[in-house]
């Protein structure tokens, strides 16, 4: 077990990304080591390189041969209250909503149920290789305390936010405006900035609030620039249609959030799949991010995300599970689906750029990739390591697998879980090692 305080190496085939890679050929935007090593102490990576060159008399080793070290995964849009909604079968999404995921959103005021799904759902993060997560708690603060109490126990650099919904929601599910800020201000005092917590002004979607609500996240917002804004956009054309009958006064669906000061560069609008020109030029303007949730999109049937015509108009996209109108907690499916979703538009996601886009790349998006995303030294030490052979079938098809993309491809086609050995946050194994006790936190 790798400890926060403890200098160690670990050794083992290593990748680390410094820009998007075009190909294989373009070697200056990655490194690798065949036989690598990373240096770990104080929760850091201190060095990495050719294990010959960063081996020292006395420093413990774990030896990772023949797997491969990288970047933990970050996923950019994910609902902590959605665990138990994950595989619920049938509709589009404003039903989806209505059937399944309300109801179950609703069991988030009990306490109670919140801490318990609090560490399950780390539990299944870590357990699929990811250590960074932005995620929509419940309109109940106690959901994002019980989040953010859990990250803080394991140390994990986590985004959040409680949603703030007023409207077209069943009761025990709605808050207003005025006790959404109220609720999202004292949420942001106790957990923004303190240890790796990030806080994200939540307001779910235009649908669920109203003006009054929207004008409150937008002061948030502006109170609190230092803190990340997630929410939904232009998932469902019956979603655009009834956003339209609730805001006729806007041009468009963006254009709700921007009245509000709520779209720039910290904003994380998820799917982004049904765009008007407008909509795209204003979200390339403003440098705000489309993401990407190719297993939810599929599973609703919502429509195919543009990943090139946004690329094209310099837009930074993000890319993330979306659980539970997604279907896998791993960011590896996620790409397997990326990657069909793009090929029905004629656009390739080569391996590389892949793995580059759920480590590095959504660490650019979120503008910290100077602490997350690459194994650089001086990042904070959030490492998977990938078993290429983890099932028979990777096993049989990684005999014929000759180059570094080949192999990178069996882990985004038929990667999950199961090729994930270990995952280590801030230095510290997650796999097969007891953490830390629970704290009180919450009242610190």
């Amino acid at each position: 077990m790798t400890v926060s305080g403890q200098r160690q190496l670990l050794r083992g085939r290593v990748l680390n990304f410094h820009a998007d890679p075009v190909n294989e050929a373009d070697t200056e935007a990655y490194d690798y080591f065949a036989d690598g090593a990373l240096i770990v102490a104080d929760g850091k990576i201190e060095a990495i390189g050719d294990y010959d060159a960063l081996k020292q008399p006395g420093l413990t080793e774990v030896d990772h041969r023949p797997h491969l070290l990288m970047a933990g995964f970050i996923d950019t849009h994910i609902h902590f209250p959605q665990v138990q909604v994950v595989a619920s079968w049938g509709d589009q999404l404003l039903d989806w909503l209505n059937n399944y995921t309300f109801p179950e959103e609703v069991r988030f005021a009990d306490q109670g149920h919140a801490d318990a799904m609090a560490r399950a759902f780390f539990d299944l993060l870590t357990s699929h290789g990811t250590t960074t997560a932005m995620s929509f708690c419940s309109v109940h603060a106690g959901s994002a305390d019980a989040y953010f109490t859990e990250a803080a126990r394991r140390n994990m650099c986590m985004i959040g936010g409680k949603v703030m919904m007023d409207r077209n929601a069943p009761d025990g599910l709605r808050d207003t405006p005025r006790s959404g800020y109220d609720d999202s201000k004292a949420l942001i005092d106790r957990w923004h900035g303190r240890g790796r917590a990030h806080y994200a002004i939540t307001p779910r979607f235009s649908i669920t609030s109203t003006p009054e609500q929207m004008e409150m996240a937008g002061a948030l917002a502006t109170e609190h620039p230092d803190c990340f804004v997630q929410t939904h956009l232009s998932e469902n054309k019956d979603e655009i249609a009834f956003t339209k009958s609730l805001y006729p006064q806007a041009r468009d669906y963006l254009d709700v959030y921007e009245r509000y000061g709520l779209v720039g560069p910290k904003t994380f609008l998820g799917h982004a799949i049904h765009l008007e020109d407008r909509e795209i030029a204003s979200l390339a303007e403003r440098g705000a991010h489309p993401v990407f949730c190719p297993t939810s999109n599929l599973f609703l049937g919502s429509g195919l995300f543009d990943d090139g015509g946004l690329r094209e108009q310099g837009i930074t996209n993000a890319i993330a599970t979306d659980i539970g109108a997604g279907t896998s907690y791993s960011m590896l499916q996620t790409l397997n689906e990326g990657y069909k979703v793009l090929q029905l538009q004629g656009q390739k996601l080569h391996p590389l750029r892949a793995f580059h886009w759920i480590t590095r790349g959504n660490a650019v998006a979120m503008g910290m990739q100077d602490r997350i995303g690459t194994l650089h030294a001086g990042t904070d030490a959030d490492i998977v390591v990938l078993n290429t052979s983890a099932t028979d079938a990777m096993a049989l098809r990684s005999q014929r697998a000759e180059t570094l993309s080949e192999e990178l491809f069996i882990l985004q086609i038929m990667g999950d879980d199961r090729s994930v050995e270990q995952v280590y946050v801030a230095g510290r194994a997650q796999k097969g090692v007891d953490l830390p006790p629970a704290r009180a936190l919450r009242s610190a």
